[in-house]
């Protein structure tokens, strides 16, 4: 079974929605999701926010923090999870910014992602190198990763 099939069982279980913010992704961690018949029960939507300005109109992502922060950071990724989560009617979202490459640099490397969730426990965030892959195995990582998150999410009584 596909971990995105053990997201599902568990969302299912828990009867949680589940909502995606995602910019390095472009609507991977969506597609993974909804690629699997009946997820329709369990998953609410996804937003495809790959511009700074999409971040700020559909998740509410401050001009402040993009600016003090840049993109790639865990507090954009937070203030992601927390708009998916507050526009939606998921009780589960899962938010990813990464530089998925070529390119990055010394204080922004490729393969940097960052993860946000968020659920009525409040936002977590962490940040994952997963170095210079290319980025179509960034991509492929950080899909593989945020589903892991929502899984563990799910899994916490």
């Amino acid at each position: 079974m596909s971990r995105a099939s053990d997201v599902l069982n568990a969302a299912r279980d828990k009867g949680v929605m589940i909502a995606t913010a995602e910019s390095c992704t472009g609507g991977m961690i969506a597609a993974a999701l909804t690629d699997i018949a009946g997820s329709s029960d369990v998953v609410d939507r996804g937003f495809v926010t790959y511009s700074n300005a999409a971040k700020r109109e559909m998740l509410g992502v401050g001009s402040d923090t993009l600016a003090q922060f840049g993109a790639v950071s865990e507090e954009v990724a937070a203030e992601m999870a927390k708009g998916a989560y507050d526009r939606s009617e998921a009780g589960l979202a899962v938010s990813v910014t990464g530089i998925a490459g070529p390119g990055g640099s010394d204080h922004k490397p490729e393969g940097r992602v960052c993860f946000g969730i968020a659920d009525p426990n409040g936002i977590r965030t962490e940040t994952i190198d997963f170095g210079p892959l290319g980025r179509k195995q960034v991509r492929m990582a950080t899909v593989e990763h945020a589903l892991s998150l929502l899984l563990n999410a799910l899994q916490q009584p």
